[in-house]
């Protein structure tokens, strides 16, 4: 009997926009895991407190520098990962915004920047990444999607049409890549509490609006999400792929 087994001693992780909120505690897990993991964020030198932080578990960390709506800077992280580490195993696409504002006052820079960001961003950090995987013939993807790819929410159109793109794009890159030994899935957090969101919980009604929608009555914590997406960077989930996993506390079945 081969007992699951969630370690993920000497892989390469790259995680995107891993500065903060999610993206850190993903570096974080994974490296916990024993993954060694590179940092990235807009400005390189965010991501080098995550980065100390890791080395201080006996991991290797390389923070770079990466804007996801540039392919050119997409590419160059992608070369100087292996250049150091000669192979990426993992990538969690992490790096996502949202712009919360009425459907008949989006404006085009707006729709344009979040896509750019949440899914034309995503889509080719997972490519270049994807050729490293491919030609290696294994690696994980994990694509941070949202309940809101699932669901519809006020104030939220652009936003919810990006994450329903990322959990449609998961599946259609899991069909191409799973005959090169490449798993592509996605995890679907509900409402986190993170250093982004907490101005939007100032408002009373808004969180009382979110916690009600929650069955367990909290909002989720990052630590909430990590289980997930480390499961699925594992060998645990050599079987799973096109698949995203909803982190809601029942959000979406209700």
């Amino acid at each position: 009997m081969k007992y699951p087994d969630f370690r993920l001693t000497d892989r390469v992780a790259v995680v995107t926009g891993a500065s903060k909120g999610l993206g850190q505690g993903t570096a974080l897990a994974l490296a916990h895991a024993g993954a060694h993991v590179v940092v990235t964020s807009r400005v390189q030198e965010r991501a080098e407190p995550v980065a100390a932080e890791i080395r201080e578990m006996g991991r290797e960390a390389l923070p770079l520098p990466l804007e996801v709506r540039e392919v050119d800077s997409i590419e160059a992280m992608v070369q100087a990962t292996v250049a150091r580490f000669g192979r990426i195993d993992i990538l969690v696409n992490n790096a996502g915004i949202n712009i919360p504002e009425q459907a008949l006052e989006v404006t085009e820079e707006h729709w344009d920047r979040l896509m750019d960001i949440n899914l034309k961003g995503l889509f080719f950090c997972a490519q270049k990444v994807g050729k490293v995987m491919v030609g290696q013939g294994s690696g994980k993807i994990v694509n941070i999607g949202s309940q809101m790819g699932f669901v519809g929410g006020r104030l939220r159109a652009a936003y919810c049409s990006s994450k329903g793109g990322v959990v449609q794009l998961t599946k259609a890159l899991a069909i191409e890549w799973a005959p090169h030994g490449v798993n592509v899935n996605g995890v679907a957090p509900t409402f986190l509490r993170t250093p982004f969101t907490a101005a939007m919980f100032e408002n009373k009604e808004f969180y009382e609006e979110v916690v009600g929608n929650i069955l367990f009555g909290r909002l989720g914590e990052v630590e909430d999400v990590l289980g997930a997406i480390v499961f699925l960077a594992s060998s645990a989930a050599d079987l799973v792929t096109g698949h995203t996993i909803l982190v809601d506390g029942g959000w979406t079945i209700h």
